[in-house]
């Protein structure tokens, strides 16, 4: 790797990413010529992820490589999509520039494996710093059926799969704002570096599900743009939240119960599904996602909005609750 230029390291270590996908020419071209499956069309979406406030400064490579994916999938799960391929872009500070280099690629290789998508192109510079990754990811559904946060309805089911806060105690964590046990150390590291998408969700998702998004910004603020651009009443009942074993551990050692429950519903770095499906569909969608090894949880409902633009409604311990923040905000 020693010495490696931009090309080089294009041929040896990113062009073997694009095999399999004809359209990516083997990134030879300008762009790539992509076409979705018969009856099927594009869902699209983007995020940059920039070292020391999307991954730690010291963060393994293949690593942050991998969350920067996953975040994009993620995203496609919500729609209701499958995974297809994606696009990079990346800027490779001047210091440790080449092992970081190495370890991207390998990062990219492995989850490509796991997720069946394939590198489209993208583009590749340098700077001072930091090292900054913007994927676009293309997902394929078929027409007419993706899901999006403006389709919730009065009378759904609020569901979330997985659990809780679990990324914002790993956050706390690498802070040195929380020492936990060891098995929760190495549980709370991961959730914070490496989340799941939902990926095996997403059939299920545009089959059943009215409205969806993806948990990254916090479950907060994340409700709170499904009421608002759905235009109801989303009602979220922070005793129901579901959460981890090592979660619950940090939540019994907090004095002020609702005040902890509050900080967990809006740290963010989640990347679970939040949805809201019919009553009817509730128990066949709950059963079909645990097979698959996802668990879900109901959380809430939805009702009627007095005002237009939608509102969220936040309750523990048979209060109503006033958030003084509802989640992660770039500026």
């Amino acid at each position: 790797m020693s010495g490696q230029g931009e090309f080089e390291y294009i041929r040896s270590r990113l062009v073997p990413l694009s095999a399999g996908l004809p359209g990516a020419a083997n990134l030879t071209d300008d762009g790539a010529v992509l076409s979705p499956p018969d009856g099927c069309e594009w869902a699209i979406t983007a995020d940059t992820l920039i070292e020391g406030r999307h991954f730690p400064v010291d963060e393994d490579p293949a690593l942050a490589a991998r969350k920067a994916l996953r975040v994009n999938l993620s995203d496609l799960a919500a729609m209701g999509a499958d995974p297809y391929a994606y696009l990079a872009c990346v800027v490779w500070p001047e210091t440790g520039r080449e092992a970081r280099m190495a370890g991207f690629a390998d990062g990219l290789a492995l989850d490509q494996n796991a997720y069946g998508v394939h590198l489209a192109g993208g583009d590749t510079t340098a700077s001072d710093g930091p090292w900054m990754i913007s994927i676009t990811a293309f997902g394929t559904l078929p027409k007419g059926q993706s899901v999006r946060r403006s389709a919730a309805q009065p009378g759904d089911v609020v569901l979330v799969t997985g659990t809780i806060g679990d990324a914002g105690l790993g956050l706390k964590m690498h802070q040195g704002k929380y020492a936990p046990n060891s098995q929760d150390k190495a549980y709370l590291k991961r959730r914070f570096t490496l989340p799941d998408p939902r990926c095996d969700l997403a059939p299920l998702v545009r089959s059943q599900a009215h409205a969806a998004i993806d948990i990254s910004d916090g479950l907060l603020s994340d409700a709170r743009h499904i009421a608002q651009a759905s235009g109801v009443t989303l009602t979220l009942d922070l005793d129901d939240m579901p959460r981890s074993q090592a979660a619950e551990r940090w939540l019994a050692d907090q004095a002020d119960r609702v005040a902890a429950l509050l900080e967990l519903a809006s740290s963010g770095d989640d990347y679970e599904l939040l949805l809201t499906l019919p009553e009817e569909q509730v128990s066949t969608f709950i059963t079909s996602a645990q097979a698959t090894g996802v668990p879900v949880s109901r959380l809430g409902k939805v009702e009627s909005s007095g005002a237009s633009e939608g509102a969220l409604v936040v309750q523990a311990g048979d209060c109503t609750l006033s958030p003084s923040s509802f989640g992660f905000t770039h500026f």
